[in-house]
């Protein structure tokens, strides 16, 4: 391509671009040729810039420097809480009781002040009888008229943001675990430099005049088109991709199994986030003493602490099948059962809560419902668990409902998504017998997909049901990492535009 042609193909904010740098000697940053007016804004530059770059007439430099700043200025102007603590204390002649530094630093920040004083080596806990007392140590009494090495930095950030190669990492570690304390700030410079190519364009002589780049139709009937620059299409450059507008993968796939289950003629089900441990465990006969119950898997409410349950005559039954059985033919698990401990609040640890309140008002056949629904549990997070995830959950109640059809219904919804190949395995649930739990091969290992049963009679029998009821939950998010090949199921919920945009719709 001849220099001719590529000046015909530059754009007005190219060719003012390559002439200010030329004037300058052939090197600027945005903000040099913004503060000198040739440009209004540094969007018109780095864009024209990038242009330029594609065509091989400029060059972008950019480097980055992390500083620290100050977020929280009480920091300074009252000093820490280990400051204020030391200084206290030593009013008090060096030893202070514990209750004493509470009175002096209310709102809890005694503990914050203790904490660090222990750290650092400032003061020791001595026990004088019942109580505790808080004696300086030599170091402690060294401080008093010296500023501590994160006190200089922080005095430093109040004046101005410190470089990260300026600040020490240690102390940097300490201040970050003071929340709110400090903050991260990354500052960019950039520059650009006109190439060989592009001060051969200027020396070929560079008109600087407006272009059109789009007709309007004033642009017509105002005849202004007669005696205008059109600007040259240039078939060769670069053109960035573009992308069709899609939903997210996991609004997609709802939509796909809320549509597979309503063609099966399954009613859509729900139930609210925070229930009663009555519906969320008891009625589904789960021992008062379950693992499942501790904070461990659990998350209580504070506010509301409890459920009041209204209906006296359903606690009662629940009451009687987990303490002898009731009229169910079992022997329940013994012990006293607690109100108080049912109806404590939480966040729903499975949907099956859905499933049981439309069983409740739904208890005669046939019936089949289904539910997309979020649930809580208190999880450590890794590739395949989250402490917030979705379940899909399915029930059916028929005269007719055996393991045999339970099994076929979780091949076929597993079939008409895609996945022929599961596994079927023996399983343990308080409320399901038989119980199965269904896996598939996947990275390298069987990934649990969820659990299926038969619910058992003392589940069922309080609602007056006369048949079977079968029942499963899935796992709605490990079913999208097997249909997108995704390894990690925290990419899932990040919102990368790349990923976004490239996933496959099909």
């Amino acid at each position: 391509m001849g220099i001719e042609e590529i000046l015909e193909g530059l754009s007005y904010n190219e060719k003012r671009l390559l002439l200010a740098l030329d004037a300058r000697g052939g090197k600027a940053s945005p903000a040099d040729l913004i503060e000198e007016g040739s440009f209004g804004l540094e969007v018109e530059v780095m864009g024209a810039a990038s242009w330029l770059e594609s065509k091989g007439m400029a060059s972008i430099s950019e480097s980055s420097e992390k500083l620290y700043v100050l977020a929280d200025p009480s920091a300074v102007e009252s000093g820490l809480p280990e400051r204020v603590a030391i200084t206290a204390i030593d009013g008090a002649g060096g030893s202070m009781s514990m209750d004493a530094l509470a009175e002096a630093m209310p709102g809890g920040m005694d503990k914050v002040a203790v904490g660090w004083l222990k750290r650092k080596g400032l003061a020791d806990i001595v026990k004088d009888g019942p109580s505790k007392n808080l004696v300086l140590t030599d170091r402690g009494r060294e401080t008093l008229t010296a500023k501590m090495a994160d006190e200089e930095l922080l005095a430093r950030m109040a004046e101005s943001p410190v470089p990260e190669a300026e600040a020490d990492p240690a102390v940097i570690k300490d201040l970050k675990g003071r929340q709110g304390m400090i903050a991260e700030k990354i500052v960019t410079a950039r520059s650009v430099s006109i190439t060989d190519l592009g001060r051969e364009a200027v020396a070929a002589g560079i008109e600087l005049k407006p272009q059109i780049t789009d007709i309007t139709d004033r642009i017509i009937q105002s005849g202004e088109w007669r005696d205008a620059e059109f600007r040259k299409y240039d078939i060769q450059t670069f053109a960035p991709s573009v992308y069709a507008a899609k939903k997210h993968m996991l609004s997609r796939l709802g939509a796909q199994v809320r549509r597979l289950f309503t063609d099966m003629g399954f009613t859509e089900m729900s139930s609210e986030y925070v229930q009663p441990a009555f519906w969320n465990l008891d009625v589904l006969y789960t021992p008062q003493d379950h693992p499942a119950r501790d904070l461990q898997d659990t998350f209580y409410l504070e506010s509301p602490a409890s459920i009041h349950v209204d209906d006296d005559e359903l606690v009662s039954k629940v009451k009687s099948i987990h303490e002898d059985g009731w009229t169910t033919g079992s022997t329940g698990w013994g012990g006293a059962w607690s109100r108080e401990r049912a109806e404590a609040a939480l966040l729903r640890t499975h949907s099956t809560v859905s499933s049981i309140k439309f069983i409740a008002e739904h208890p005669d056949a046939p019936q089949k419902a289904f539910s997309i629904s979020r649930i809580f549990r208190n999880e450590s997070i890794d590739s395949t668990h989250l402490p917030e995830f979705t379940q899909i959950e399915g029930i059916v109640i028929d005269e007719n409902a055996d393991f045999d059809m339970l099994i076929s219904i979780i091949r076929e919804f597993y079939a008409r998504m895609g996945f022929d190949q599961i596994r079927i395995r023996p399983a343990y649930f308080p409320y399901t017998e038989p119980s199965l739990e269904l896996e598939v091969f996947f990275n390298g290992k069987w990934m649990e997909l969820g659990g299926a049963g038969i619910f058992r009679p003392e589940v069922v029998a309080p609602f007056g049901v006369k048949h079977p009821v079968l029942a499963w939950g899935f796992g709605f998010e490990r079913l999208a990492m097997l249909k997108w090949n995704i390894k990690d199921i925290r990419d899932l919920y990040i919102s990368d535009l790349d990923t976004l945009r490239t996933n496959k719709v099909l």
